[in-house]
């Protein structure tokens, strides 16, 4: 109790709201004193960084400035308007971060998992190898041989021949018949 009586009553919470919605400065300045350090609570009670949740009460006292003239009484307090402002402030933070997260957890899992185009062509490679295995065996034995030593071994006809003792002539003959039942066998066009 003040001396000489009872103390001054300063505006409530709604009168206040009124003034900011005027653009009254100095009203805002009290309404944030009379505010902020409940909307720290309840930013920090639903943030666990307490930088955010300093953050989050900023952008509230912010939007709470700039939205003053859509507060409603009959609707219900001063109070409870603003800290709905800040429950709702602080849970969308709250999605907002998890968002991410599960973003970077999804894009860590693609990064691990081969890319399509990358399984497609092992598995293409697979087959084409498993293809030329069988046309080979399809092949006479010179020609499998003659085959082997020049595309697989990297062999000049020359070595081929020397390699197989047979003329050069019969080594290019047996490789060019080798080849194209190959190509046959594997339906490739000419």
């Amino acid at each position: 109790m003040f001396i000489g009586g009872p103390a001054p009553r300063g505006p409530n919470l709604e009168e206040l709201l009124g003034l900011v919605a005027r653009g009254d400065q100095n009203a805002f300045a009290a309404l944030y004193d009379a505010v902020s350090g409940s909307v720290l609570g309840l930013t920090r009670s639903l943030l666990r960084d307490p930088a955010q949740a300093e953050e989050v009460t900023q952008e509230v006292l912010v939007e709470v400035w700039r939205t003053a003239a859509r507060f409603e009484p009959a609707r219900g307090s001063a109070m409870a308007w603003i800290m709905t402002l800040a429950h709702r402030r602080a849970v969308d933070r709250v999605r907002s971060a998890q968002s991410a997260s599960d973003r970077e957890e999804r894009a860590a899992l693609l990064n691990r998992t081969p890319a399509f185009d990358e399984v497609t062509e092992q598995v293409e490679a697979r087959l084409e190898r498993e293809q030329v295995r069988r046309c080979m065996q399809g092949l006479t034995e010179l020609q499998r041989q003659s085959v082997t030593l020049a595309y697989y071994r990297g062999r000049t006809y020359r070595e081929v021949a020397e390699l197989l003792q047979l003329p050069l002539g019969t080594v290019k003959t047996r490789l060019r018949d080798g080849l194209i039942r190959l190509r046959d066998c594997m339906g490739v066009g000419a």
